[in-house]
C-alpha cells in the first residue's frame, strides 16, 4: 500500500472530482458518511456526542456527521474554534445546514473561557485540524487539544489527531490524544512512526472511493508492505526439488554465555526454506548448537569461548550472517573485516556485528553491495549518529542506505525496510510481544536462509520482515504478547508460511 503524502492526499482528492466526476461537497458527504457509519455502530446505544470543528474542510467533515447524527435523533454539541476567518465554503454550507436541527447546539470559542466543559461519558469527535496543518498548535488551538486530552472523554478523530503534522515530527506540539483514529484512504506517513503511537489509539481505515486511477499511477517511495503484497514474493518449489536446490547458509554466531543467540538464529534460517546450513562456532557451543539444532552442521572454532575464524572455503556458501551473539572481541571483529574483504556475495550483518562496524567505522566502506544491515534503534544510532525523532532517523536511514548501497531494516514497530534506490517498505506484520532479546537473531536467520535461495535481495528481506512478524502474531494470537518468545515464534513460522498459500 502506497503511502501517500498530504499534498499528494489533497491532489488526489481533485482527482477523484475531475475524474468521477463529483463535488467537493459530495466528496465531503461520502467521506463524512463512512465516518458516521463507524461512530454509530461502534456506539449503537450512546445517545449524545460533542462535535469539535476547525474551519477548514477537517472540520466540514465533523459538521457533516453531526448532520447525520442528528438525523438519527442524538443530541449533538458542536464547537467551532475561531480562526479570524468564514471557513472553506463547505464548511459553511454543512454550518447553514445543521441550524434546522433542535437538537444540535453550536458555539464559537473565542477563547480560552469559551472552551467546552467535556462530560466524561460523552464521545467527542475531533474534528479541528486535518492532513493539511503546517505548523504547530498554539493559544486557543493548544489550549482546546489540551482540554480535549485532560477531559477523559472517548475521542475520535477524523483522519489524522489534531496537532498531528502528516509528513513531519510533531515531537514538542500539542496534539490530540485519540481513543480511535478513522484513517480516510490512505494511511498517513505520521502513523507509522513509532513517536506517535501515543496520539493514534486504534487506527481504522475507511475506504472513501477516492478514484482508484490517482493510486495506480502516482508514484510514492514510501508503502506499507501487507499479506497481499507478500504473496506474491513467496518462491516457489518444483516436486522434483532436492536440498541442493535451496542453498547453503553460514551463520557466524555464539560465544560462551550466548549460544542462544546462535541456536535462535540457525533455527530461524531452518524454518526459511533453506537446503544446508552451516553454523562458524566456538568450541564451547558445539554440543550446545548440535544438541538444540541437530539439523544443522558446525564449523568449530579453535578458540573455546569465541569467534576467532571462518571455515577456510567460503565459496560453497549462497549466503552468510554475521553477529548475534559473537562479542566485539578484537579477534573477533577481525574475522568480521575478513569477511567483508573476502566473500562476494551480499551478507546479513547484525547484533554484535553491528557494534563492531560502530567501533570501526572504516568497515562500513568494505560491505559489499546489497548486504543487508538489521539494526534496532540503538544500533543504528551507535553506527549512524543519534537523531531527534523518528523522521529524522527515517531519512537518515534513506541516506545511508544510498550511501552505501545495503538494505537497512530498522527493527520495531512497522519495521523500516530503506532501499539503495531510496525506496522504503514499512512492515504490516508483528506486535509488541516481539520486543524481546532473540527476535532479531531469528530475524537474522531468516534472512540468510532466504538469501542462500538466490532470490533477489529486496524480495528476501521484505519477505523474510514479514513472515517474522506474521509469526509473531500467530504465536501471540496463541500464547499472549507478554508471553511471547523467540522460541514461540519460531515455531509458528510453518503457520506463516501457510497463511501465504
Amino acid at each position: 500500500m502506497k503511502i501517500f503524502s498530504a499534498e499528494q492526499i489533497k491532489a488526489w482528492d481533485e482527482y477523484t472530482m475531475r475524474e468521477e466526476p463529483i463535488t467537493s461537497e459530495q466528496l465531503m458527504e461520502r467521506a463524512a458518511g463512512r465516518c458516521f457509519a463507524w461512530v454509530v455502530a461502534q456506539f449503537p446505544s450512546q445517545s449524545s456526542f460533542t462535535v469539535c470543528c476547525g474551519k477548514g474542510n477537517n472540520g466540514g467533515d465533523g459538521l457533516v456527521i453531526a448532520r447525520l447524527l442528528a438525523q438519527q435523533g442524538k443530541t449533538v454539541s458542536v464547537y467551532v474554534l475561531e480562526f479570524g476567518y468564514l471557513g472553506t465554503p463547505d464548511f459553511q454550507l454543512n454550518l447553514s445546514r445543521l441550524h434546522q436541527f433542535s437538537q444540535v447546539s453550536i458555539r464559537f470559542v473565542q477563547s480560552v473561557d469559551q472552551l467546552p466543559v467535556f462530560d466524561s461519558t460523552t464521545p467527542v469527535i475531533d474534528a479541528l485540524y486535518g492532513t493539511g496543518l503546517n505548523r504547530g498548535l498554539e493559544g486557543i488551538s493548544a489550549a482546546f487539544v489540551q482540554q480535549i486530552n485532560a477531559s477523559g472523554c472517548v475521542c475520535i478523530s477524523i483522519d489524522l489527531p489534531s496537532g498531528l503534522f502528516a509528513d513531519r515530527s510533531s515531537v514538542l506540539h500539542p496534539v490530540v490524544k485519540a481513543t480511535y483514529t478513522l484513517c480516510l484512504q490512505s494511511y498517513k506517513l505520521a502513523m507509522l512512526m513509532p513517536e506517535n503511537d501515543v496520539y493514534l489509539g486504534q487506527v481504522h481505515l475507511l475506504d472513501i472511493g477516492l478514484h482508484p486511477g490517482f493510486y495506480e499511477y502516482s508514484h510514492s517511495k514510501f508503502e506499507l508492505q501487507l499479506l497481499d503484497d507478500i504473496r506474491a514474493l513467496k518462491p516457489t518449489r518444483t516436486k522434483s526439488a532436492h536440498k541442493g536446490n535451496f542453498g547453503h547458509a553460514l551463520l557466524v554466531s555464539g560465544q560462551l554465555g550466548k549460544m542462544g543467540a546462535a541456536v535462535l538464529a540457525a533455527k530461524g534460517a531452518l524454518r526459511s526454506g533453506l537446503g544446508l546450513l552451516t553454523c562458524q562456532v566456538p568450541a564451547a557451543g558445539l554440543n550446545i548448537l548440535q544438541t538444540a539444532v541437530p539439523e544443522a552442521m558446525c564449523s568449530v572454532d579453535t578458540q573455546q569461548d569465541y569467534i576467532s575464524q571462518l571455515p577456510k572455503n567460503l565459496s560453497i556458501f549462497q549466503s552468510i550472517g554475521v553477529g548475534p551473539g559473537i562479542g566485539t572481541k578484537a579477534e573477533t571483529i577481525a574475522v568480521l573485516d575478513e569477511l567483508l574483504s573476502s566473500f562476494t556475495k551480499p551478507i546479513v550483518i547484525d547484533a554484535d556485528a553491528l557494534n563492531g562496524l560502530a567501533l570501526h567505522s572504516s568497515l562500513l566502506t568494505k560491505i559489499l553491495k546489497g548486504s543487508v544491515l538489521t539494526p534496532h534503534p540503538k544500533e543504528f544510532e551507535r553506527l549512524f549518529g543519534k537523531c531527534d525523532n523518528d523522521f529524522e532517523r527515517l531519512q537518515k536511514a534513506i541516506d545511508k542506505s544510498i550511501h552505501y548501497q545495503v538494505f537497512i531494516v530498522l527493527k520495531g514497530r512497522h519495521t523500516q525496510i530503506a532501499c539503495p534506490d531510496g525506496s522504503l517498505f514499512f512492515n504490516g506484520s508483528g506486535n509488541s510481544g516481539m520486543a524481546t532479546g532473540g527476535m532479531g537473531d531469528v530475524l537474522t536467520g531468516i534472512l540468510t536462509g532466504l538469501m542462500a535461495q538466490e532470490m533477489p535481495v529486496q524480495s528476501a528481506v521484505r519477505l523474510g520482515v514479514y513472515l517474522h512478524g506474521l509469526a509473531g502474531n500467530l504465536a501471540a494470537h496463541a500464547l499472549s504478547e507478554p508471553a511471547l518468545l523467540p522460541s514461540d515464534l519460531i515455531d509458528h513460522l510453518g503457520a506463516a508460511w501457510l497463511a501465504l498459500d
